[in-house]
């Protein structure tokens, strides 16, 4: 493979097209150099899938898409899976403090619908979506053709529907309301199957509405279903694309997360086990990050390289890893919160504190004494990838899942797992069937440690977002959060980040109830606009 970057996006200027399928369209590439030709929809579709070379090439375009984006048509932000969905799902929840403008409006809750960060959301979301709806249907006619074996273009479909399902999973939790309200017979989002390579399926698109978040559901579920039967093993990988590449134990993973979502206890319980003894915790916490491609729990992350990346204004380490010292690079725009910093189940000499490994403090030249994480560590040359799915959440989700059902001896288990890891003396620390009088004191227990172990990892959203009008630990709308900008002088943020006590500050970015308009993020206006069938199912409020 001589560059991961071999497609370039096209606006189409001759159809009036849904704004979501604006720029969507593969140009032709040879296999030693790009070449920019006529829209997809003007040309042969074998160009794209006439060689085995270029086949791979289609399907390797799949992951640039998923890592860049082409936010506001300024190129790289990391629109979706690059690194805006953790930094989008940090901002939305109160474990981070948002220290600039950059993310103000996703943060502070003040975003509508021409918001640059959810309009490319959206437009960066479905043209992946395009992308994988392409491959399927370009895949399956070589595979026909014999162009490659059955079996070669099984995994290439199954990388895609991992992709379309993980997409259109992605835009419903922030775009629709979660599947307990109304038992998902809300608005979900459209859930595109057919690639608009043609004017025909064009007005297909056009004429097709927002699915119900229910039907979402039943979709996705299939799409991974369908890709854990179709793709390899991660054994039939080497190396790096063990984790780089999607797997049918990706497939796997992400099931147990969907029906964390759904509330279907046992379904997550099934999906988990199937992979016992495929991965391991890391002995340290620190080495999924350190050593992000070659490890025993990265299960799937978005690869991210010195050349291909989403650039200063977007990679993972340029906007959380502090400029501690100058010279690493890093704009260190979003840091951890006090609220979750001095919770007390977080225990002062965890691990996951470890200052220079795991944390940052900032310095008399940067927000002194405030906390950022390490979990991304390369400024300079931007090559941390973005965790998709780690083994860790796998653990939680299924331990989440025994304390629901009164399963504590194996929910025990799963917890400690991943805890223990992290512990200063685990003989003394550890958790035992003592320490919860109850399933449900267990339970708090899983929920925070969650908060803990996937800080700046952009899973927080999604927990809100599914808790609301949870039957035992409900949360309700979005939480208040510290003030925006954090704290810029040396003595509040002292106070602030003490140990010792939950932190019971000043909370400058007010809660928003659950049945706040803006609990979810609208329709972008240029969608609406170009689109006369999602026009009148723009979100209320909007």
């Amino acid at each position: 493979m001589k560059n991961k970057n071999k497609f370039k996006s096209f606006s189409i200027t001759k159809l009036v097209i849904p704004f979501a399928m604006v720029s969507l369209l593969f140009t032709s590439c040879s296999e030693e150099s790009v070449i920019e030709l006529v829209p997809f929809n003007s040309i042969s579709e074998n160009v794209a899938f006439q060689t085995p070379a270029l086949i791979d090439l289609s399907v390797t375009g799949m992951y640039n898409a998923a890592e860049l984006g082409n936010y506001n048509g300024a190129g790289a932000r990391g629109y979706i899976f690059g690194s805006a969905f953790i930094q989008q799902g940090d901002n939305r929840g109160e474990d981070v403090v948002n220290l600039a403008a950059f993310y103000q409006l996703t943060y502070t809750g003040t975003y509508d619908a021409t918001s640059a960060n959810n309009v490319y959301y959206w437009a960066d979301g479905y043209r992946l979506i395009n992308r994988t709806n392409i491959v399927i249907d370009g895949v399956t006619k070589a595979a026909a053709d014999g162009v490659i074996s059955q079996e070669l273009a099984n995994d290439y479909i199954g990388q895609a529907k991992f992709f379309r399902a993980i997409t259109h999973n992605e835009l419903l939790i922030h775009f629709a309301r979660p599947l307990q309200d109304n038992n998902g017979a809300n608005l979900g989002v459209p859930y595109r199957e057919i690639p608009y390579t043609t004017p025909a399926n064009i007005e297909l698109g056009l004429a097709q509405g927002r699915n119900s978040v229910a039907d979402c559901y039943t979709k996705i579920l299939q799409d991974l279903d369908d890709a854990e039967e179709l793709l390899y093993s991660k054994t039939k990988r080497a190396g790096a694309a063990q984790i780089e590449r999607i797997s049918k134990e990706a497939a796997i993973a992400y099931k147990t997360r969907v029906y964390l979502s759904m509330r279907r206890w046992d379904k997550v319980i099934s999906e988990g086990v199937k992979l016992d003894g495929k991965y391991t915790m890391t002995a340290n916490p620190d080495t999924p990050f350190a050593s992000n491609n070659s490890n025993s729990e990265s299960i799937f992350s978005i690869a991210n390289g010195a050349t291909n990346n989403p650039g200063v204004n977007g990679s993972l380490p340029s906007m959380y890893h502090p400029p501690i010292p100058a010279a690493a690079n890093g704009r260190g725009l979003i840091a951890i919160s006090p609220i979750i910093w001095r919770d007390p189940t977080w225990l002062s000499d965890d691990k996951r504190r470890a200052e220079g490994v795991m944390v940052i403090t900032g310095n008399s030249a940067y927000y002194p004494n405030t906390k950022f994480t390490k979990k991304y560590k390369d400024a300079v040359n931007k090559t941390d990838a973005a965790p998709i799915i780690r083994y860790a959440e796998v653990a939680l989700n299924m331990a989440e899942a025994y304390a629901r059902t009164n399963d504590v001896v194996n929910g025990l288990a799963r917890l400690n797992s991943v805890r223990n890891r992290s512990l200063a003396n685990p003989g003394t620390q550890a958790y035992t069937a003592a320490t919860f009088a109850t399933n449900i004191d267990m339970l708090s227990a899983v929920l925070k440690e969650r908060r803990i172990e996937f800080i700046c990892e952009g899973r927080r959203w999604a927990d809100i977002s599914r808790l609301q009008s949870d039957p035992i630990f409900p949360i309700a709308g979005i939480p208040a959060k510290i003030a925006n900008a954090g704290f810029a002088t040396a003595a509040p943020a002292l106070a602030a980040y003490a140990l010792g006590s939950p932190y019971a500050g000043a909370l400058g970015v007010d809660a928003f109830t659950y049945d706040n308009f803006k609990f979810i993020w609208p329709l972008p206006q240029l969608e609406v606009d170009a689109n006369p069938t999602l026009r009148p199912q723009q979100n209320p409020g909007y």
